[in-house]
């Protein structure tokens, strides 16, 4: 059962006495430390997202919710078990933590007590990100890997330009750049004819206009116009005035396209390619 606690020890103790709850009955595993930033107006999505997750990435999911009223933070640990083979259960703990005040433009100092040791660090930012704050600085220098969604950032591409400073700090995931993932073979599968393209059409979300065209000016190392068509999703891209066939497949739901982020480390110089171009 969650309780709530107001202290970093209180909720290290939770935990322990979680461990200890478990005598061998489960094991208790993790491959990585999730870090979610979620301000107020992203909680909803965030958990359904989250939802979905845990099964396939056993991890310390630790998710953030910033307040800017208030003092200290509230937190509330919760364990969740997925039956396994031969009568096994591994089981994975969340934590939620409620920050207030200085807690929440100093995060790192919550967070860091409560990594896994040895362990890959993924940081999950929903919203544009405060580029600069402290806040945000303090958490991408505990973080291995940020994934971000430019689908919800206002005022692109300008906020690329902001994001391609931090590329040498950390490798970055753009969920709205793999919900380009389908398109880009097929469009480089028009080769030798798209090495000719002046403009490209893209009828989706901004952030998805924005990485197609910087992806493609990147790749042909010149300038191509782009005009932008308002869709919630991905449907269709037009060169020179010409409509591109359309890839095969089904899109990803949100969760897959967070869970595939999750599987990567290394940085990607095809999407920071294409994010510099952007701008």
């Amino acid at each position: 059962m969650a309780t709530a606690l107001d202290t970093v020890s209180a909720i290290e103790r939770k935990l322990a006495a979680l461990r200890l709850a478990d005598e061998g009955s489960r094991l208790r595993t993790n491959v990585m430390t999730h870090i979610a930033w979620v301000p107020e107006e992203w909680v909803e999505a965030a958990e359904d997202v989250l939802a979905g997750l845990a099964e396939r990435h056993p991890s310390r999911t630790i998710v953030l919710f910033p307040q800017s009223a208030g003092a200290g933070l509230e937190g509330k640990v919760e364990s969740e078990s997925f039956p396994m083979s031969e009568g096994l259960t591994i089981c994975t703990d969340t934590i939620r933590i409620r920050l207030h005040g200085t807690s929440a433009e100093h995060p790192a100092s919550v967070v860091e007590p409560l990594l896994v040791p040895d362990l890959p660090v993924f940081l999950r930012w929903r919203g544009v990100p405060p580029f600069g704050e402290s806040a945000f600085d303090e958490l991408i220098g505990v973080a291995d890997r940020l994934i971000v969604d430019s689908t919800e950032w206002p005022g692109l591409p300008k906020p690329y330009a902001r994001m391609a400073e931090i590329f040498d700090r950390l490798a970055v995931s753009d969920i709205a750049w793999a919900r380009t993932s389908r398109w880009r073979p097929m469009l480089a599968s028009l080769w030798p004819a798209i090495a000719k393209v002046e403009r490209i059409k893209v009828t989706g979300t901004e952030a998805q206009a924005q990485l197609l065209a910087g992806w493609l000016r990147s790749r042909l190392d010149r300038s191509i116009g782009l005009e932008h068509e308002p869709s919630n999703k991905l449907v269709g891209v037009e060169l020179d005035g010409e409509p591109a066939p359309f890839p095969p497949g089904d899109p990803p739901i949100p969760a897959d396209l967070l869970s595939d982020e999750l599987d990567k480390l290394s940085r990607d110089p095809v999407y920071e390619a294409a994010v510099i171009a952007a701008v």
